[in-house]
């Protein structure tokens, strides 16, 4: 290297015979007079003395023929690339075609099948002659050249998928000047020579030199693996490709691009690696595992079956002995039955369908601008119940205005004063330094071009000079009459920005701007109305706070601005932290973006919680929050140091209420997204945009980064970067990650059917009749059908509203549900009777003879077995709803797989009998097929009515306690009027409210059927009460009543297991505030312990229940006999008051809800006991409640007298 940098050296003497870095003829003749190994060899070795042999930073500039002021002329970039290359890296060269096809062939079961079916045709041949003998080996043939072009297709787009996304990760844009204008350019379109702007978060983009900055820090772990990060300044001036800027900002010479760069020479010993699998896929592989080894027995139990009778019979025929090709052939049949079935068995296409979906959805979401950078996030996103997220430019639109400004103890709105004459006069004792701090302090330029002015810059900053130049100001003018000494950039930690200036005759100024309590706390003067500076007295600075204060109430984002004159001797070119004077506040408008609230609240039904981390002032926080539908009633708006202070406990008794987290730093955001996630279990996703954001985006289960706003740092550490910056994306991530989920379930469902009958029908007729109805001809097109087609068909579904009005799928929850298995099980059952009553009595039933009686019988049952997929694959659009059609006409990839399937069996039936074993069929024959295919869509419905499989998925219930805690705690359903909120467990009820009125109201009348007459009577009683409950209008003492009443109702329809989980929506909310009351009356009584609360026995569980809280009253009203006792009850009357008020806005609500045939969840059974009750007992309990509220009537009526007298 030594040796290199002399030559360098003398070369640059002009000293014979070191001609090893001679620049070309072509680099010579543009301009150029060094060659770029050596350039990329002073930098690469950080080689700082031939760096000054060249003659500085400015010796390069000249050498590469470029302007500081300027940058590169466009017309001179493709010499630039001609002469020192491109900043590109060498890739793995795209798979072809041919390479996918080569892949599938490789599977072991496809070459064991096409050795059989070239044996087939060598002993066909043999004993059969030509053609005829080739019929059987052929048809292996084409189906398995079917199956393999059919996978390689598959594959093969799904690789030029991930290509284009794995393009669009790599898309990184920089600062650079050109044409001495400032523009964004992609790394990929550097050359050397460009001047490129650095700043917090960007990734270095090529080799090059530290020309100019301030503060600039580089971290180069992923380069050298060294975990402190390096200074870069003028004495050591070297920045490597590759790594990142961690703070400060600079600007940069490129030296050197593409595969000569450090960064390069990695990536070149680098293949590119292959994606992870994500844990669905893990786990989907487990099961291709297990159904595989399954699939595995009954393909060798099936051969010896067939094997051994065949023996067997030559053994009862005495022909043990006599072999022919002909038995040959019956052998290598078997075999080749026993392979299909193995092809059948193992489902490839569980992990296909995943990755089709995931890649389906990832080009999706692509198309509305959310780029998906981990497959897993996908997956992930669609189990979220709780988005931490940030809220400028996420929730609002970052297009920033100053809206209000405090100056000179004026308060001045600007929209209103659109004349800058107006403005100019009324602050014009402080003008001249509001646009030395404006202009001074800024990383953002003011750029003039054909007349036309443009600010290039964050949207604070744009904001601010926009006013600087509505008063009038010059920015260029103003920048050039000092001289920038020092700059303390931005960060999320500093909350402020600085710039220490000198002017010409050496006088220094220090001027900050940043968060208002930040900036402010650091003044101790600040220009009066007459435009001096004077001593911030503490009456003053709380007037400028409550200024702070009514800006950030209506939803301003609030900066200080403020400047200090700096003596020189005091101190070096250090920025002071303290001894400033307030020049003025400003309040800038940042408007919600439009849908946000909508968005937020698909949120909340879909049982996603959504909490708002922001830096900005806590009032500001809240006030936007509130605008998005975030912030609610019972809802907490914390600040970030205050969550930071508390204990591990405390934390975890505020965070279920904490909505809104506000001057929060990097650590608080991951504070919380830890003890979420370690501490409730909570799947979550969490947005950040700056370098400080990073670990907050690792620890979280799903990292979005800003594509606007985020750092290259952020976006590097995220799962997704989500474009366009709007929280409206980041919800519609959530609703493809639950589409993706759903796909691969409905997927699944259809293919352990298929997979179940195949095996089962196949070993029975085995071992039954001694053969199998089942070719391998054709158990290869169903395998076709299942995996690649099955795949496409059911995988790449659009999301539908549904999946947001259901709760999200837990950690620890089964992939394969009760409700699939329910399904599964009844269509296998079907099938499986409809083609063993065709295999065994199929001639007597339609009456075949004949020579061809046992073909056609054959056909039958394959053509029956085929349409009964296909209607099954119809039925597997929707696990749960019976009307499947929904959106089925939307969906042109399901339709053109369907309708190709049916002409493809039409094809194979009638037109390839030869190879497929099938003879043509008549049209009452073809009409019977589509027939019994089409009952499985009766069968379906029968499935997936609750009545039928109420006890059946009640059993199956395998969910984790912790799983059904959190789905129970979760907020699902705001209830109009309150701020309570109702959650629901299960996923039935989306089910129930996709019902239209008249089968809701069925499922109503259904809730009695029992087989006792008494029981049916009990339960039309209670929810013929429920309906006049909902409908009624009720006074204030009555409620309490009707409450009482309606948990009694509950409890006996859950007692007596007479209904299906929906029932009535708003019961949890009733029960709620009922514990609510009398946890409040126990707080008053401390003497009152839970033990006599709780003396409820098995014969009278709820008139116990009535008697306690006439006792609870009759103490509570003694107790009231003190004037403390009654204050505190005066507000807790209040509240119940509050509550009940908020109950009959629930009737109205529920109106629309048992109205609408009600919407609830059977959580009273964690409230009241579960203990079964026989008809009398029920009766008992009814009739000793009725007496015992009027027992309650005279109590209230004692309570409201004692108040009385008490003047409450």
């Amino acid at each position: 290297m030594a040796l290199k940098m002399h030559g360098a050296g003398d070369r640059s003497n002009e000293k014979p015979g070191q001609d090893e870095y001679k620049p070309s003829e072509d680099a010579r003749t543009a301009g150029f007079s060094i060659h770029p190994d050596e350039l990329a060899s002073i930098t690469r070795g950080r080689d700082i003395k031939a760096l000054k042999m060249h003659g500085g930073i400015h010796g390069i500039l000249r050498k590469v023929s470029v302007s500081l002021d300027e940058g590169v002329k466009d017309s001179n970039i493709p010499i630039r690339q001609n002469v020192y290359g491109l900043n590109r890296y060498t890739e793995k060269p795209p798979g072809t075609f041919f390479m996918f096809v080569w892949e599938a062939l490789q599977d072991l079961t496809l070459i064991i099948l096409l050795v059989c079916a070239v044996v087939s045709i060598g002993v066909g041949i043999a004993t059969e002659g030509w053609p005829k003998g080739m019929d059987d080996g052929v048809g292996i043939l084409i189906s398995i050249v079917l199956v393999v072009m059919v996978t390689a297709i598959s594959d093969y787009r799904q690789s030029l998928q991930f290509k284009d996304l794995d393009r669009e990760k790599k898309k990184i844009f920089v600062q650079v000047t050109r044409d001495k204008k400032r523009q964004k350019v992609s790394i990929y379109d550097l050359v050397v020579g460009d001047i490129v702007h650095l700043s917090i978060g960007d990734q270095v983009p090529a080799d090059g030199f530290f020309i100019s900055g301030y503060s600039l820090l580089i971290d180069v772990s992923s380069l050298s693996g060294e975990s402190e990060p390096v200074h870069v300044y003028e004495e050591k001036p070297f920045l490597l490709s590759g790594t990142k800027v961690q703070d400060g900002s600079g600007i940069m010479l490129v030296t050197t691009v593409g595969m000569r760069t450090e960064w390069g020479k990695l990536m070149e010993t680098l293949s590119e690696g292959e994606e992870d699998e994500t844990p669905l896929q893990v786990k989907l592989n487990g099961v291709a595992r297990i159904i595989g080894k399954i699939g595995l027995t009954f393909a060798v139990l099936t051969f010896l079956v067939l094997a051994v009778r065949f023996l067997v019979e030559k053994i009862l025929n005495n022909e043990i002995t006599d072999w022919s090709s002909t038995d040959a052939v019956i052998l290598l049949n078997y075999f080749a039955i026993a392979v299909t079935i193995i092809v059948v068995a193992v489902p490839e296409g569980l992990l296909l369908a995943a990755t089709l979906s995931l890649a389906f959805a990832m080009k999706k979401l692509m198309n509305d601008r959310a780029l998906v950078r981990h497959l897993s996030a996908c997956e992930t996103m669609g189990s979220a119940n709780c988005i931490c997220t940030d809220k400028t430019g996420t929730l609002t639109t970052n297009h920033m205005v100053v809206n209000k400004i405090w100056i000179c103890e004026n308060l001045l709105d600007v929209r209103g004063n659109e004349s800058r004459e107006i403005l100019r006069s009324e602050i014009s004792g402080a003008s001249s330094i509001l646009l030395q701090v404006i202009f001074q302090n800024t990383s953002s330029q003011v750029i003039k071009e054909d007349g036309k002015t443009s600010i290039s810059g964050t949207p604070t900053e744009s904001a601010l000079l926009e006013f600087g130049l509505l008063l009038g100001g010059d920015f260029d003018a103003v920048r050039r009459e000092v001289n920038i000494l020092k700059v303390e950039p931005f960060n999320s930690v500093r909350k402020k920005m600085s710039v220490l200036v000198a002017n010409p005759h050496g006088e220094k100024q220090a001027f900050c701007k940043g968060a208002s309590e930040k900036v402010l706390g650091m003044c101790n003067k600040f220009i009066d109305f007459k435009g001096e500076s004077v001593i911030l007295s503490p009456e003053q600075e709380k007037n400028i706070t409550d200024v702070i204060n009514s800006f950030a109430s209506e939803a301003l984002r609030t900066l200080c601005l403020a400047f200090k004159n700096i003596d020189d001797s005091s101190i070096e070119n250090d920025i002071p932290d303290d001894g400033y004077t307030l020049i003025a506040v400003v309040g800038i408008k940042d408007p919600v973006r439009p849908g946000v609230k909508d968005a937020v609240q698909t949120c909340l039904a879909a049982g996603i919680t959504v909490r708002m981390v922001t830096g900005d002032n806590l009032n500001t926080a809240k006030a936007i929050a509130k605008e998005c539908g975030i912030l609610t009633e019972d809802g907490l708006a914390i600040e970030g140091q205050e969550f930071c202070n508390m204990s591990l406990e405390q934390k975890k008794a505020v965070i279920p209420r904490i909505q809104v987290m506000a001057q929060s730093l990097p650590l608080d955001k991951h504070t919380l997204v830890k003890t979420l996630r370690d501490e409730f279990g909570e799947v979550v996703a969490v947005t950040g945009d700056g370098t400080n954001d990073a670990p907050a985006l690792h620890e979280a289960d799903i990292g979005l980064a800003m594509g606007i706003a985020g750092t290259e740092v952020a976006k590097e550490s995220a799962d997704v970067i989500i474009l366009d910056d709007n929280f409206k994306t980041i919800v519609n991530v959530a609703r493809w990650g639950r589409s993706v989920y759903v796909n691969i379930q409905k997927f699944v469902q259809f293919q352990l059917t298929v997979n179940v009958v195949a095996l089962i029908i196949n070993f029975v007729s085995a071992c039954v009749s001694g053969s199998a109805p089942l070719t391998p001809v054709q158990l290869l097109w169903v395998n076709m059908i299942m995996d690649p087609l099955g795949a496409l068909a059911l995988a790449t579904e659009p999301p539908n509203d549904g999946l947001m009005k259901r709760p999200p799928v837990g950690r620890g929850s089964s992939f394969i549900t009760k409700a699939m298995w329910w399904n599964i099980i009844g269509q296998s059952i079907y099938q499986l009777i409809v083609l063993g009553v065709l295999n065994f009595y199929g001639k007597q039933l339609l009456g075949l003879s004949g020579s061809d009686a046992t073909e056609v019988l054959d056909t039958v049952i394959f053509n029956a077995f085929v349409f009964c997929q296909v209607f099954n694959e119809i039925n597997c659009r929707d696990i749960e709803k019976i009307n499947i059609f929904v959106g089925m006409f939307d969906s042109q990839v399901f339709l053109g797989i369907m309708v190709c399937t049916v002409a493809f069996q039409v094809i194979i039936v009638e037109f390839l009998g030869a190879f497929a074993s099938t003879v043509p069929l008549s049209w009452q024959l073809w009409l019977l097929c589509i027939l019994l295919g089409s009952v499985s869509m009766l069968v379906a419905v029968v499935l997936k009515n609750p009545r039928m499989r109420f006890r059946f998925v009640a059993d199956l219930d395998k969910r984790s306690e912790a799983d059904k805690k959190r789905q129970i705690q979760m907020p699902l359903h705001s209830v109009p009027g309150s701020s309570t909120t109702t959650s629901f467990a299960d996923p039935e009820l989306a089910e129930f409210e996709a019902m239209d009125l008249d089968a809701q109201l069925q499922r109503i009348e259904n809730l009695g059927a029992t087989p006792s007459k008494a029981k049916f009577r009990a339960v039309d009683e209670a929810v013929d009460r429920i309906k006049i409950w909902q409908s009624a209008e009720l006074d204030l003492d009555e409620n309490k009543e009707i409450i009482d009443q309606l948990m009694k109702d509950l409890d006996l329809l859950h007692r007596e297991n007479m209904a299906p989980r929906p029932i009535l929506e708003i019961s949890l909310g009733l029960a709620k505030d009922v514990i609510k009351l009398h946890n409040r009356y126990e707080d008053l009584i401390p003497s009152f312990s839970a033990s006599e609360f709780c003396k409820a026995t098995h014969e009278a569980n709820m008139v116990d229940y009535q008697k306690q809280k006439s006792k609870l009253e009759v103490l509570v009203a003694d107790y009231k006999e003190t004037k403390s006792a009654a204050d505190n009850l005066e507000k807790h009357i209040e509240d119940l008051k509050k509550q009940l008020a908020a109950l009959r806005e629930r009737q109205k609500n529920i109106g629309a809800g048992l109205g609408a045939k009600t919407k609830s969840t059977f959580l009273v059974q964690s409230m009241v006991s579960a203990s079964r009750h026989e008809l009398e007992i029920a009766e008992v309990s009814i009739h000793q409640g009725v007496l015992l509220q009027k027992e309650i009537s005279i109590k209230k009526a004692g309570l409201q007298e004692t108040l009385k007298k008490l003047g409450l």
